[in-house]
């Protein structure tokens, strides 16, 4: 007979693969970052700590051996404090659905939750001016499908101040041409919101799908942006598009260009500039998509 699966196994495997993408309505990505915790989890245990990885209980799992776990993130790994945070936070949420499960761990489960997250430095918000803006919109070569392809997703990406994945996974369905012009995004938590549109974005929008053939009703499930075989852009394919038209724009203006963007940065100044045109600060929060007004202050302070 083989080996019966510990507790451990069993609720981690359901909390994976169940509960993050029913109950709790957790997005694709955000549970491949907790899963990838544990990974790293299980790696500890059998490499740092000689464990077998068929024979860890939930009575394994101890505050010690999770501060032991963080450090070796830091210290072994080279991980960033938030890193580390990021870490707690997956593990936190796995033993807060553990004590519910589980009442018999509950004290082991608070113990861990009691593991505070450390204070990280304050970043510095990484944003771009309107001039920089302009000029890497300049960029793209409009004389071919690409570019024009290329002007229409780097300035979707600062109209609505969208995250990269968010863009990757735009489809058809999500535009809204008609007056008011908007895009439905659909964000962390799998929560959506409406964005309007700045009229020169939805023209070129609306260019663009007609040129692809994609204005039609049965196209909805498409995504907007697709590469050369058709297939929708991933985050890295985005990232490498803007990179490009970054390069390009230094080459002409390196005064306004910084040594480091990413397409996250777009987020950020389109954040900062409509903060600095006197926007309120609960609008942006609902324009960006941020689930507490704490997220949205950070612009604020960094202003």
């Amino acid at each position: 007979m083989g080996m019966k699966p510990t507790d451990f196994a069993y609720h981690l495997t359901t909390y994976l693969s169940k509960y993050l993408p029913g109950k709790a309505g957790i997005s694709h990505n955000t549970i491949l970052s907790y899963r990838d915790t544990f990974s790293l989890l299980l790696r500890f245990c059998s490499e740092d700590k000689a464990m077998t990885i068929e024979k860890i209980t939930l009575k394994t799992l101890t505050r010690n051996l999770i501060d032991e776990f963080l450090t070796w993130l830091e210290t072994q790994r080279g991980c960033a404090v938030s890193t580390r945070n990021q870490r707690l936070a997956a593990i936190h949420s796995f033993f807060r659905y553990l004590q519910i499960e589980e009442p018999g761990h509950l004290f082991t489960c608070q113990q861990i939750l009691a593991i505070s997250m450390k204070r990280t430095a304050r970043k510095v918000i990484n944003y771009l001016t309107l001039d920089a803006i302009k000029t890497i919109l300049e960029a793209p070569d409009t004389a071919c499908l690409m570019g024009r392809r290329d002007l229409v997703l780097l300035s979707l990406m600062y109209d609505t101040g969208a995250r990269v994945q968010e863009i990757a996974d735009l489809t058809v369905a999500d535009v809204r041409l008609e007056n008011p012009p908007t895009v439905k995004m659909t964000g962390k938590g799998n929560r959506s919101r409406i964005v309007p549109l700045m009229t020169p974005t939805a023209k070129l929008l609306e260019q663009y799908l007609s040129e692809r053939d994609l204005k039609h009703a049965e196209y909805g499930s498409r995504h907007v942006f697709q590469n050369r075989s058709r297939a929708k852009l991933t985050r890295a394919g985005i990232a490498y598009i803007l990179n490009k038209y970054v390069e390009a724009a230094r080459m002409l203006h390196p005064e306004l260009i910084p040594k480091k963007i990413s397409p996250h940065c777009f987020r950020h100044s389109k954040a900062m500039h409509l903060l600095q045109s006197g926007v309120n600060l609960v609008y942006i929060r609902d324009f960006l998509g941020h689930a507490t007004i704490k997220t949205t202050e950070m612009y604020a302070r960094a202003d």
